[in-house]
């Protein structure tokens, strides 16, 4: 009988890979606490209907990409393919909003889409996201793209562009809207692509943000959003700029940068990097205001971003494993009875290390020992057990001493003799 084989699109991870998923998710928990964040933990799988109201039932994800099922009652349930949404319905469901002026939460996790798998972009792919609620102040658009930057900082990452834009408001933005569409209703129809046809009809500032070279070409002449926000948006676009200054952050104004959904507004960001080909955005948020009323809570502004871990993790230098401190060879029955004790008390020290489970050759033991990487080799024979010593050896030098068990681990955290 063959293999059972994994499913396309999904993908095992073994080291170095899963060091860096955890070195990102580690990292992120240190600097995300140090702004106030705290770890949110939400299901995969929700009911479908809490995608289709926040990520809208037109969209591509909605339409094509989601993995939705019946349960047994005939309910639609939906695993999830992006966080902010399940993030916003906890946060309502919680009633945490009644309870903290504002929220910091982040959470990360796999998620799920159903497209062509690619460089970085997976079937199920992993996302970290960080998302503040309870403020409308253009100081917490600055401090969460400050605390992105931190994180990739600490990640030591270079080669990134941080791109912003305004989106304006409930106010401004239909009258962009009106312009941007006619504006695309006097081009040559052969002019868009397929999708950017009917996006120009549902979401035309989806057409913004359209991939295709064509499209790209024909939006240069577009409109741009910053030309029509209101004097609010305008000042709050403003102050983000200064406060990102204030900091040493470069940005570039990008008039392409868009969210295709409604309830996105004012402030939205983006982090690209030109090292992992044409998908090149790392991560982007933005401010989204109206989210969590349309999903049936209260009226609470917040703001979010969402890390790609797969696309970091293209980046991230390959993470060189910690050496194993000692391979502890045990020989006959007694020895391994003493050098599973032994191997424990010095795990429970603080030490890493690893002992034979079979019964083989001296040769074969060394020959192990060697290619655990580890820096002592600790053997116990016959004589050793009987006289409660052990012999510990440099895997590297080749030097060698007998020492008590009772001081080994000394040696092996200091590198002297205890005496």
């Amino acid at each position: 009988m063959s293999t059972t084989q994994r499913i396309k699109g999904f993908a095992d991870m073994f080291p170095p890979e899963s060091d860096a998923f955890t070195r990102m998710e580690n990292t992120g928990r240190e600097i995300f606490a140090r702004y106030g964040f705290v770890e949110l933990r939400t299901p995969i799988l929700e009911f479908t209907e809490l995608f289709q109201r926040s990520i809208g039932e037109e969209t591509d994800v909605v339409q094509k990409e989601m993995y939705t099922f019946p349960d047994s009652r005939g309910r639609l349930m939906t695993l999830r393919p992006e966080a902010t949404a399940g993030v916003m319905r906890a946060y309502a469901e919680s009633g945490l909003a009644g309870r903290e002026g504002v929220s910091r939460l982040f959470s990360c996790g796999p998620m799920f889409r159903h497209e062509r798998p690619q460089k970085g972009r997976l079937r199920q792919f992993h996302q970290i996201n960080c998302e503040c609620l309870g403020s409308a102040s253009p100081f917490a658009d600055a401090e969460l793209i400050s605390m992105l930057l931190h994180f990739f900082r600490a990640l030591r990452l270079s080669g990134l562009t941080l791109n912003i834009n305004s989106l304006g408001c409930a106010v401004c933005r239909p009258h962009f809207r009106e312009a941007l569409l006619r504006y695309l209703q006097s081009l040559d129809p052969a002019a868009l692509c397929e999708d950017c046809s009917r996006r120009m009809h549902t979401n035309p500032l989806r057409v913004l943000d359209c991939k295709q070279a064509s499209c790209r070409a024909v939006v240069e002449g577009a409109p741009r959003l910053l030309d029509s926000i209101c004097p609010d948006c305008a000042e709050h676009f403003s102050t983000v700029q200064k406060l990102l200054d204030r900091q040493g952050h470069a940005f570039a104004l990008d008039h392409r940068l868009v969210r295709g959904l409604d309830y996105y507004c004012r402030t939205t960001f983006e982090v690209v990097s030109s090292q992992i080909g044409a998908q090149t955005a790392v991560a982007g948020g933005g401010r989204y205001d109206g989210l969590v009323k349309s999903l049936g809570g209260p009226d609470v502004p917040g703001v979010g971003f969402a890390c790609g871990m797969e696309r970091l993790a293209l980046l991230l230098d390959a993470p060189s494993p910690a050496p194993l401190d000692f391979y502890l060879v045990a020989l006959e029955e007694e020895g391994g009875l003493q050098g599973h004790a032994l191997a424990q008390t010095l795990r429970e020290a603080g030490l890493r290390g690893e002992m034979n489970f079979s019964r083989a050759s001296w040769k074969s033991l060394m020959r192990q020992a060697g290619k655990s990487g580890a820096r002592y080799c600790l053997i116990l024979g016959p004589d050793e057990t009987a006289r409660g010593d052990i012999v510990v050896k440099n895997l590297e030098s080749g030097e060698q001493n007998t020492l008590g068990q009772d001081t080994v681990c000394h040696f092996l955290q200091t590198g002297t003799i205890h005496d």
